[in-house]
């Protein structure tokens, strides 16, 4: 029931550029931190989150692996990813770093308002 005490409105909207979502699995801090600054400052990224604690299993080379990673999750537009990719494969020294992006079917407009801005190549 619209306006109906305790209920919030959902907001949710389609932005005009594609917002997506980027993963990419860290195999420590240092390495994180020094990736997500350079998105950001690079405006390759609006933001980039940075969650430790992740626990990776995988095969490799025909082997089962563990590992302990950080995992960044980072917003860009659409026609940011390439750049995005190559700069991420750039600085991560993983042979072949994760590197999956979903598009946002969605979400507050001002906020996918702002990912588009933050991610607008300076001219």
């Amino acid at each position: 029931m619209p306006g109906a005490p305790g209920r919030r409105r959902r907001a949710a909207t389609i932005a005009a550029m594609p917002v997506l979502i980027v993963h990419s699995a860290c195999p420590d801090a240092a390495t994180a931190d020094a990736i997500a600054r350079a998105l950001v400052a690079e405006r390759l990224a609006a933001c980039v989150q940075v969650l430790p604690g992740m626990r990776s299993t995988y095969r490799w080379d025909g082997a089962i692996e563990q590992a302990d990673e950080v995992l960044l999750i980072a917003k860009t537009r659409d026609d940011r990813l390439d750049a995005l990719i190559a700069r991420v494969r750039a600085l991560h020294p993983h042979e072949l770093p994760e590197l999956v992006a979903v598009e946002a079917a969605g979400g507050l407009a001002p906020y996918l308002a702002w990912v588009t801005e933050q991610t607008r190549p300076h001219e």
